[in-house]
């Protein structure tokens, strides 16, 4: 099973191998295919991820903590925005670094962590990780399961690359609101000045743009000591990547004095995140750039969870328990729940499985059809005529390729750049009630619920203020260790440091063939509204419209 990745080594050449003359040395970035034979690592040179080789030359490569040799003609290419893929150990993990101040800015000055001379980890056995310490990416392996990926581990190291004295660090909030981020403002502030005696800690307002039109705001212990009761953010937000002002972003940071820089927000902003980093590490600046990745729909790869989903999943409780109330107090009752979730249904699919009254969920990853055998107004039929009543949550982002009323809207877009949904409940509530009334001939009662923005604006519940605070720390502790250019997150119940363009690169999404969609189908025994084959291949029903909108079934 081949695996390409990009090997950091210093590498040795003469300009003719039988030459005597003195081996030139340079660090080169080799892109190597790995494979196995009889049980042997064989690395051999592969160009395949680039159209054209930039050099050519005889090689041979060493890596002292493997011994990994490659003596051939080998490809290298050079890549400014390359990060560092590194083969460690006998097991062979492949370790997803993140960039690191000393990579790019030689000769800086260490100091001893002051955290060994903090009461408060006194009684801690190893209060600093050991730089060499790595978290699995997956902790469950199957038979000829390819190379696992590591990441680094969060935590405290034995040398920071900032004097308490020198840091000079900013808060920046971007993007949509989501329960936690003044957990997250505080936790930062409040680590800075407890844990290494940091005291210049200031918010930017109004997020990316705040750098260069607003003012900025002193943040001390004392001034945000109870903000995490409160929803939204101290700071303000705005929408938008902040990669169109790059360079009036970077040169305020730099004017500012500014050496720290962490940034709360979504996809977006960790995409103009990792813009900002390059720019600064393209100046050759000591500053620091973290990211703290936030998606109430919980849509960030790679990291467990998202800060704010537990405690957007609890404030829908709300709102199916209304529905709930509403439905069974009335003959053919039906309640409509829309919840937020654009691509990715995991809050209405873990608010269903939490709430045990929803008798359908439909999210974006899980196509549906309305009429016909298997359709979802069949199953409302017979649920109502088993129970008298149902309950239905829907995700904002399911069922838009059913709304013929979007093709005038299809190419409108938000200030992130995320296309505008039209709102698939109040659609999905009058489709029920013209087939039930209009074609049936049959009385229903049907309420419609939108909770959508309620279920973001309110303050984290006690599971999501302990995660942010975890968070928090991590990101302090990473920034005085002088890595940079990178997010913290949870893997596996241990929180590590995780590249940017892992972050950015894709969105997480419900998978339909695990058990824990099976769990939700078990749980509300609502159909798949696929056929097994469809399933197998993940793709939906072929779905024919009537000129009316109405999806016809595929049988």
């Amino acid at each position: 099973y081949p695996y390409v990745a990009a090997y950091q080594l210093t590498c040795l050449w003469p300009l003719d191998p039988s030459s005597t003359a003195t081996n030139t040395s340079s660090t080169v970035v080799v892109f190597l295919r790995e494979t196995y034979l009889n049980g042997t690592l064989l690395l051999q040179p592969d160009s395949s991820p680039f159209t054209a080789p930039t050099l050519s030359l005889p090689l041979h490569c060493f890596s002292s903590k493997t011994q990994l040799v490659c003596d051939s003609i080998s490809t290298i290419i050079t890549m400014s925005n390359s990060e560092h893929k590194i083969i460690t150990g006998h097991a062979g993990y492949v370790l997803e670094d993140v960039p690191h101040l000393s990579h790019y800015i030689p000769h800086l000055t260490t100091y001893p962590n002051p955290l060994q001379d903090n009461p408060s980890y006194s009684v801690v056995k190893q209060h600093a990780v050991d730089v060499e310490d790595t978290v699995a990416h997956k902790i469950v392996v199957h038979k000829n399961s390819p190379r696992g990926t590591h990441f680094r581990r969060a935590g405290p190291r034995q040398k920071v690359y900032f004097g308490s004295e020198d840091v000079h660090a900013s808060i920046v909030t971007c993007g949509g609101l989501c329960p936690g981020v003044n957990t997250l403002i505080r936790e930062v502030v409040c680590g800075l000045y407890h844990m290494y005696g940091v005291q210049q800690v200031q918010g930017i307002e109004g997020g990316y743009r705040g750098f260069y039109s607003r003012n900025i705001i002193p943040l001390t212990p004392k001034a945000v000591n109870d903000i995490h009761k409160r929803g939204g953010t101290i700071l303000g937000t705005s929408q938008g990547e902040g990669s169109n002002d790059t360079s009036k972003i970077v040169d305020s940071i730099q004017d500012r004095g500014i050496n720290q820089v962490y940034i709360l927000g979504g996809d977006g902003t960790q995409r103009g995140a990792s813009v900002i980093f390059e720019e600064i590490r393209r100046r050759g600046l000591k500053v620091s750039v973290v990211g703290i990745p936030e998606s109430v729909d919980n849509d960030i790869p790679v990291i467990d969870k998202s800060f704010g989903f537990d405690t957007a999943v609890e404030e829908a409780q709300r709102a199916i328990n209304a529905a709930h109330v509403e439905a069974e107090s009335t003959e053919n009752g039906i309640g409509v729940v829309k919840l937020m979730g654009r691509n990715s249904g995991f809050i209405s699919m873990y608010a269903t499985l939490a709430s045990r009254d929803v008798d359908c969920c439909l999210i974006p990853e899980s196509p549906f059809y309305l009429e016909g055998p298997g359709g979802l107004f069949e199953f409302i039929r017979k649920r109502l005529t088993e129970n008298g009543h149902m309950v239905i949550v829907i995700a904002e982002g399911a069922g838009q390729e059913l709304i013929s009323e979007t093709l005038s809207a299809t190419n409108m877009k938000d200030a992130s750049g995320n296309k505008l949904l039209q709102d698939v409940g109040l659609w999905l509530s009058q489709k029920i009630k013209d087939h039930f009334t209009e074609s049936q001939k049959m009385a229903i009662t049907l309420k419609y619920i939108d909770p959508t923005y309620m279920i973001r604006a309110v303050p984290s519940i006690a599971s999501d203020n302990v995660y942010c605070t975890l968070l928090a720390q991590s990101a302090v502790h990473g920034a005085m260790a002088g890595y940079t250019g990178f997010a913290v997150g949870a893997i596996n119940g241990k929180h590590a440091y995780i590249p940017f363009h892992l972050i950015n690169e894709d969105e997480k999404k419900v998978v339909i063939t695990d058990r824990m969609w099976a769990r939700l189908l078990s749980s509300t025994n609502q159909p798949s509204f696929l056929n097994p084959i469809d399933i197998t291949n993940k793709t939906a029903p072929t779905q024919h419209h009537t000129s009316k909108g109405k999806a016809l079934s595929p049988h």
